[in-house]
């Protein structure tokens, strides 16, 4: 059903023009699946990952040592390079937080500061509670704020609406006179749990701590308010931002037979927010590419052009890791014109339906055959309007990129929280991702033709 109704949604977006692919590519394309499903190598790899070094916090041991293992276990694959690049991080530290209800009733209400948030003094905050939908009933509301602490309780619509109270709910809490605020987490399911996530102040605006609760504390409190009540809430954050901190990135690639100087780049980033496990978020699709990578190598096949992977660091709370790189392939290795396409893997590693693209209509078709190699998994649908985060510098300079795209229905569930763990991924999801982007990233490497910009 969820392939049905997203072809449906995407039908202004399709093309069905045909492009000529060697047969070659489509026969390692079929080695490639086969081996991906037949092996549980990197799904282990990813259960190591997690188990042992999650979270994976910019500024935090856990992601250098994470780091540090990794380097070792690709050097272990054989890959023709493998290396890191330094990168200086923000290095935000929560410590310890909490939130209490004081009245009209008495409750411990869980909650996760936001990143880049300021602490409160340590006695704490002590306020009443204003509770808004959203920022146009703050405005409305104005005379009431000041000395409150503004509580946004947003329905999640998506997450790129949503998402915007954790990012300025605070500084515009704080222009009406607010003490602190707080948000409805940023859910599109909740069973409880508190999601943290960056957010930022604006330039010339009083700091103010801002911090996520629960959907249901949020809407419990709403009702307390429609129903005339005084409330109260205590908000307790030892938050602090401290100097930048060293971290890497990591690059492994196999060389280009023939035009080893240009490159397919695949990857995912490498950190994750200081809860859970980083599985879903993004330690899957780090993992992912670099299976795909492994695989390509231990089958023995040579791309005329060179493939790399690179697991970015920062990109939770900074992208610094994505701007380095980009900043290094134009001023150091100066191959950023040469970087023939960008495939990034960061919606979690469930069940792949294809790619989303962002490129030339001619890419476009040769990536739309290319797709066709994938139909016994059915994850080679291609669509216009497509990228990511950490390839997001790269195609700001001209690169064509495209983002996995898979069946996200529960990523909001999970998404930076505890609940991000190994259990909500699958094996048969992680090895179809593997293959997808597998057959992609080998396929555009060993085209007779670069693929048209």
């Amino acid at each position: 059903m969820k392939r049905f109704l997203l072809f449906f949604l995407l039908i202004p977006s399709l093309s069905f023009g045909q492009a000529e692919i060697p047969d070659h590519i489509h026969t390692h394309a079929d080695e490639l699946i086969s081996a991906a499903m037949g092996s549980s190598f990197g799904w282990e790899r990813l259960n190591h990952l997690v188990d042992y070094y999650g979270p994976r916090f910019s500024g935090s041991e856990t992601l250098e040592n994470s780091l540090d293992w990794i380097v070792e276990e690709m050097k272990k694959d054989g890959f023709d390079r493998v290396w890191t690049q330094p990168v200086k991080v923000p290095h935000w530290v929560r410590g310890k937080e909490s939130a209490t209800l004081n009245v009209p009733i008495e409750r411990n209400l869980p909650m996760l500061g936001l990143g880049g948030s300021i602490g409160t003094p340590d006695e704490g905050i002590t306020a009443e509670v204003l509770v808004v939908s959203n920022f146009d009933e703050l405005e409305a509301r104005s005379d009431e704020v000041e000395g409150k602490i503004v509580l946004f309780n947003a329905p999640f619509t998506t997450y790129g609406a949503t998402v915007q109270y954790r990012i300025s709910g605070a500084s515009a809490a704080a222009k009406h006179g607010a003490v602190a605020s707080l948000i409805a987490s940023v859910a599109s399911y909740s069973i409880q749990t508190p999601h943290t996530g960056v957010m930022r102040y604006e330039e010339g605006v009083r700091k103010i701590p801002h911090a996520a609760i629960t959907v249901e504390d949020a809407q419990m409190i709403h009702r307390f308010q429609e129903r005339g009540e005084f409330i109260e809430i205590t908000l307790k954050m030892e938050a602090e931002t401290l100097p930048d901190a060293d971290s890497r990135n990591v690059i492994a690639e196999i060389r280009g037979s023939e035009f080893p100087n240009e490159i397919i780049v695949l990857g995912g980033h490498i950190d994750s927010w200081d809860v859970g496990q980083g599985a879903m978020d993004d330690g899957g699709g780090c993992v992912a590419a670099w299976e795909a990578l492994r695989l390509i190598k231990q089958l023995g096949l040579t791309p005329k052009r060179t493939i790399r992977v690179v697991l970015w660091t920062n990109e939770e709370n900074g992208l610094a890791g994505a701007e380095e790189y980009k900043r290094w392939a134009e001023e150091d290795e100066k191959s950023l014109d040469n970087h023939v396409l960008g495939m990034e893997s960061d919606a979690g590693v469930f069940d792949p339906i294809g790619f989303g693209f962002t490129g030339s209509d001619a890419a476009f078709e040769i990536l739309t055959e290319i797709g066709t190699s994938l139909k016994k998994i059915d994850s080679g649908l291609v669509t216009k309007g497509g990228g990511g985060a950490d390839i997001g510098p790269l195609m700001r300079a001209g690169m064509p990129g495209m983002g996995l795209r898979v069946d996200g229905e529960k990523y909001f569930w999970f998404h930076h929280t505890d609940a991000d763990t190994i259990d909500k991924l699958n094996e048969q999801d992680f090895n179809e991702c593997v293959a997808t982007m597998a057959v992609f990233a080998y396929a555009v490497a060993d085209l007779d033709e670069r693929l048209p910009k």
